[in-house]
């Protein structure tokens, strides 16, 4: 599933290439699994929508759309009459192999293809999603809220007190999005390696300076993997269909058997959660 900063690079470069322009219209595929909101209603909240601006919500990209005019109801529902205002969100989750790109008109529509956002300047915004892991949803009544903070943003204080004397591994809590929005498996044991501190050690038991360790290296990680473009593993990739690098050169993370770039210690993989983690034995604590 794409993290952080693959989420951001896929947002920046959306903003860079589809800010300022209209969606003229919409057209929606049948797979109900896909739309976290009504077809109807996404298809009403976007068509003659201007784009003012794209940007990531924890691992979500969120597209603020501006509307010319009065509210305008747009289909009957079995409750109440649903209404779109002068201002929406379209909110895109990529799930695990999901890919919003632009594309020329010409281009040919790839199997999975969801939607189609034809915009005034020619192009097309497709939202390509093979597993169907991946949401669409439109937020029309008020504005998106994702859970947790962003680890970007917040300050040592906090995060030192978000994960002090918890009682979990704090690789999962690492994960919790409730704590910190957009941080997942990649980037979260590439952070424990270079705080020094090992997957499984239970959050109470690590220690102030430990944990500022931690806010520093998690910070430093994501700042290096948005400056590559991100990780391509499985289906990732940007805007423009481009691949990241940040996979390149991992310290741990998929390097189960092979030498710790420090110490030469043969890195070590335990499954945490479900989740497959990787350290050094020597340099993690």
């Amino acid at each position: 599933m794409p993290e952080l900063p693959e989420v951001e690079t896929i947002a920046r470069g959306l903003h860079d290439r589809v800010a300022g322009d209209t969606i003229e219209s919409v057209w929606l595929g049948s797979k109900p699994q896909t739309m976290k909101s009504r077809p109807a209603e996404i298809a009403a909240a976007l068509e003659r929508s201007r784009i003012r601006r794209v940007h990531r919500m924890g691992k979500h990209i969120v597209f603020e759309l501006d509307r010319d005019g009065k509210p305008h109801p747009i289909a009957k529902g079995k409750q109440r009459l649903i209404s779109v205002g002068p201002r929406c969100q379209w909110i895109a989750h990529l799930g695990m192999t999901g890919r919003m790109v632009v594309c020329a008109p010409g281009a040919e529509v790839a199997k999975h293809t969801h939607a189609i956002a034809t915009l005034a300047s020619g192009r097309e915004l497709r939202f390509v999603d093979p597993r169907r892991f991946g949401r669409l949803s439109v937020a029309c009544q008020g504005d998106f809220a994702a859970t947790g903070v962003e680890p970007l943003e917040i300050e040592k204080d906090k995060f030192l007190k978000l994960f002090h004397g918890r009682n979990t591994p704090i690789k999962s809590a690492l994960l919790n999005q409730k704590l910190l929005r957009g941080v997942g498996n990649i980037y979260a044991d590439e952070s424990l390696f270079r705080a020094g501190v090992r997957p499984r050690r239970r959050t109470s038991s690590i220690t102030r300076s430990q944990l500022e360790k931690l806010y520093a290296s998690v910070r430093e990680v994501l700042k290096e993997a948005i400056a590559l473009g991100g990780s391509s593993v499985s289906d990732y990739v940007d805007a423009d269909g481009e691949e990241g690098f940040f996979q390149l050169q991992p310290r741990v993370y998929g390097r189960e058997g092979e030498p710790c770039l420090v110490c030469r210690t043969p890195i070590k993989r335990v499954v945490i959660a479900g989740r497959s983690s990787h350290y050094c034995p020597k340099c993690q604590k």
